[in-house]
């Protein structure tokens, strides 16, 4: 499906999600770096560090430079991700499985990393999208400061709205920092988030079929 294949015209933007059809709106006034790098500082010293030792000099700058890769979802818009499609799919009539799509991002509520594998599979319609696609639009909803059930369900209601397929199935297991180096502090345990649209919702079998697909077994 990554094959050269005769390439259909873009989907139309109407009658998506506002996360689905653009990239989020930057907030205004958006912070100078002069600032974030001032912001940076100020936490080293909250921390009980001197933010002026040799060693921490240009951490402000190396952290926001950072931020500029590990955030870069808000500057993507899933849209234009899977808006090119493949119409030479020889009768194909089963759904695509991409499993084991290595993701890392932040939650929301501590800016910890949490990072695991997403499993995404679709029932296309006619026409298909580069495999590689899918992954990339892992990566423009993880590359943002998320809950794992939010990135589960924007994911699934990307493919859903802009490709339209038949049904739609994500998984996602991941561990999460926030919760292996504080609080409980339980290393290991992971959290398991799935979302279900058209016939994999209908169909119950549907689901046991890309769960038996995912762990290995046929069906």
């Amino acid at each position: 499906m990554d094959a050269k294949n005769t390439i259909v015209t873009p989907w139309p933007k109407q009658g998506l999600s506002e996360h689905v059809r653009a990239a989020p709106a930057p907030v205004e006034p958006r912070p100078s770096r002069d600032e974030a790098e001032a912001a940076v500082r100020t936490l080293i010293a909250y921390a009980g560090d001197d933010p002026s030792r040799e060693g921490l000099i240009e951490t402000p700058k190396r952290v926001i430079g950072a931020y500029e890769e590990i955030y870069q979802g808000y500057r993507e818009c899933p849209v234009e991700v899977l808006d090119r499609t493949f119409s030479e799919t020889g009768g194909y009539d089963d759904f695509v499985l991409v499993k084991d799509i290595t993701f890392n991002s932040h939650c929301e509520h501590h800016m910890m990393p949490f990072y695991g594998k997403a499993h995404v599979a679709y029932m296309p319609v006619e026409r298909v999208v580069g495999l590689s696609k899918l992954a990339r639009l892992v990566d423009v909803y993880a590359r943002r400061l998320q809950t794992q059930e939010h990135l589960t369900s924007q994911v699934a209601t990307a493919i859903d709205e802009i490709l339209k397929p038949r049904g739609v199935a994500v998984m996602i297991e991941a561990e999460h920092m926030c919760m292996s180096l504080r609080g409980v502090e339980k290393p290991g345990a992971l959290t398991l988030t799935t979302h279900f649209a058209g016939a994999f919702r209908e169909d119950a079998n549907e689901q046991v079929r890309f769960m038996t697909m995912l762990r290995g077994g046929q069906r």
